[in-house]
């Protein structure tokens, strides 16, 4: 064993305590500390072995070695459980911070173990594949220099390996979690019964049946609040509200599953609604009940919702493995919806706003070139939780007003779109535009911040001021922020409302307030639907 590279996974291994964005349950802690610890370990060997080749070789004693090595493993003694006892107490913070208390302190013993078994597996990886890069090169050296087989050695194993993990391991992995999906999206979630309101999808008058709606489409088209429960909320006469879905098998195409979305739009009387709002669905066909109920409270119901289902994977998978497709489902639909629109004259034309949650908000956004064409072919949108490789979001905090933050900021001074952690973050001094654009992210949701780049780059996000439920103690470190941040995806919704990815009923109300301005609805409306919301 490398005692340099042993320094180096010691120092990693602290560094993956250090918090991040949220707090981590003991065996992702492991995890994280284990890969850590093995990136560290590697890294250390291969500083050993530059310093080599560059000539430093220094000869140390027999009884230096000695004193060496009982040194470092006087270190490792101290500095490890000084480490795990620094973890235990960062993560009780950030607990406190996004208000979870769940004390987990007594199982952090246990993230060692986890961490040595994954940085030993991950160790003995590399072992094999550089024998295996070893054995070709001295085969190949017989017919080309040593220095070009020894290349051409590493990069054939680096090559197989990848073919290796992307054809066998993680196409086969999502193959059976696509089966598994497919299997489950035939079920029913508990009490979803189809309903008879020739306002949805999937009733007896619609012309999408039942059982092509999916799991999450017939759950979308079943729930939802009645006019009744909107009526004595509001105090006024309400409709019911529409609702719209084509699920991956109620046609053929997604062209034709979009389609006859717009043909139950204008079944169900769509566009003569004072909102039409078109949803892009997460992996499943999820659309999130506290953005769609929000919206039909706002308007006693005088809305319609269209939405359809693209994939069976859940969102994480659909994100690994085929980001295509939500992109080409948010367009198709949008496209269509709007030509549809489009065709009406122009006093007869429901607002037209759109809306997507994670998987949802990065391919709602591909239906549109940047900001100036959402706000010409829309009335508004709401994104929430957009992933950060999504094209737009990306472009407009580029473009960000000099000095506003990377988690905050301000484009063209909000005149036609504002970014928000909290609902208050979009009341600015300047006036908005006809069309508003909202962007919820909450300064803890690692799905907004997680990115590649964090392997080798600070973000600008961590080189700024934190936000107040953010650690003070959190830093960028290099490769470690990155895992810190995949574990954090594993759970970032099972956190508090306001914090994490998990966008609450109440704030998401507030946004659309801010996009639309309902005529009618004021500040202690908002709080009375939190109530109604608290009350459940």
């Amino acid at each position: 064993m490398s005692s340099v590279g042993l320094v180096f996974a010691l120092v990693f291994f602290a560094w993956s305590m250090t918090p991040s964005l949220l707090p981590r349950p003991w065996y992702l802690q492991g995890v994280a500390a284990g890969i850590c610890s093995a990136t560290g370990y590697l890294a250390g060997v291969g500083v050993a072995r530059l310093a080599r080749a560059l000539g430093l070789r220094p000869r140390w004693s027999e009884p230096t070695r000695r004193r060496g090595n009982a040194l470092l493993a006087a270190g490792v003694g101290v500095w490890v459980p000084v480490s795990l006892l620094l973890g235990a107490h960062w993560q009780e913070q950030v607990r406190e911070l996004v208000g979870v208390r769940t004390d987990e302190r007594s199982y952090y013993g246990l993230v060692l173990a986890v961490a040595v078994a994954v940085a030993v597996g991950l160790r003995d990886v590399a072992l094999l594949l550089r024998a295996a890069s070893r054995r070709l090169a001295a085969a190949g050296s017989r017919f080309v220099p040593p220095a070009v087989a020894r290349l051409t050695g590493a990069a054939v194993v680096t090559l197989l390996a990848l073919l290796v993990v992307e054809g066998a391991l993680v196409n086969g992995f999502l193959a059976v979690v696509n089966r598994l999906a497919a299997t489950a999206d035939r079920t029913d979630h508990p009490g979803v019964v189809r309903p008879v309101a020739p306002e949805r999808s999937g009733s007896p008058v619609s012309r999408v049946p039942w059982k092509t709606l999916g799991k999450e489409g017939r759950a979308f088209v079943a729930g939802g609040p009645t006019a009744a429960e909107l009526s004595a909320f509001t105090g006024r006469p309400a409709l019911t509200p529409i609702r719209v879905y084509g699920g991956r098998s109620s046609a053929g195409s997604l062209s034709e599953v979009a389609g006859l979305v717009v043909a139950e739009l204008e079944r169900t009387g769509a566009f003569d609604r004072a909102v039409l709002a078109v949803v892009t669905t997460t992996g499943t066909g999820w659309v999130d009940p506290a953005a769609t109920e929000g919206l039909e409270y706002l308007y006693g119901g005088d809305t319609a919702i269209a939405a359809l289902q693209y994939s069976y994977l859940p969102s994480w998978a659909a994100f690994v493995a085929d980001r295509g497709s939500p992109q080409a489902a948010g367009a198709e639909l949008f496209d269509q919806v709007h030509a549809a629109r489009e065709r009406r004259p122009p006093d007869r034309r429901p607002e037209l706003v759109v809306y997507g949650e994670s998987l949802g908000a990065f391919g709602g956004q591909a239906a549109f070139d940047g900001l100036g064409d959402m706000t010409a072919r829309t009335s508004g949108a709401l994104w929430t939780g957009t992933p950060n490789s999504t094209r737009v979001w990306e472009d407009l905090t580029a473009e960000r007003d000099p000095g506003t933050p990377q988690r905050l900021p301000v484009v063209d001074s909000g005149a036609a779109v504002r970014f928000a952690d909290d609902p208050g973050d979009l009341d600015l001094s300047a006036p908005w535009g006809g069309s508003r654009v909202v962007y919820l992210q909450h300064a803890t949701d690692p799905v907004v911040w997680w990115s590649p780049q964090l392997l080798t780059r600070r973000p600008d996000w961590l080189a700024e001021a934190r936000a107040p439920d953010v650690s003070p103690q959190m830093t960028w470190l290099p490769a470690i922020t990155f895992w810190q941040l995949t574990m954090d995806l594993v759970f970032a919704a099972d956190v508090p409302p306001g914090q994490g990815h998990h966008y609450g009923p109440v704030e998401t109300v507030e946004a659309w307030v801010h996009v639309l301005d309902p005529p009618g609805w004021t500040a202690a409306d908002t709080e009375r639907y939190r109530e109604l919301v608290e009350g459940r």
